[in-house]
């Protein structure tokens, strides 16, 4: 049987929510030196980015300005963090 682990989030109100995963999975995605928790926000960050820009990119219908503009600071986030674009990581262009 495989145990847990938890990593906490705390959002800007204060408010927390525990996530658990299988002990051992975030090593898989750890390099050799970077902590575990960097990984778990590199996953944070792509899951958004990702989610975002298939809302505005590949919804069906009209997309509301602001979820535009969302998207575009968080494609700036990912861009900052990774050091390359969200269209280039994903293999493709806007």
């Amino acid at each position: 049987m495989v145990d847990t682990e938890t990593y906490t989030i705390e959002g800007p109100d204060g408010d927390v929510e525990e996530v658990e995963l299988p002990e051992g999975l975030v090593d898989v995605f750890t390099e050799q030196g970077e902590e575990a928790t960097n990984v778990v926000g590199d996953l944070v960050v792509q899951s958004f980015a990702q989610q975002a820009h298939v809302a505005v990119h590949h919804g069906e219908g009209e997309t509301p300005a602001d979820l535009e503009e969302l998207n575009e600071k968080m494609e700036e986030l990912f861009e900052e963090r990774f050091g390359v674009s969200l269209a280039d990581a994903m293999g493709h262009s806007h």
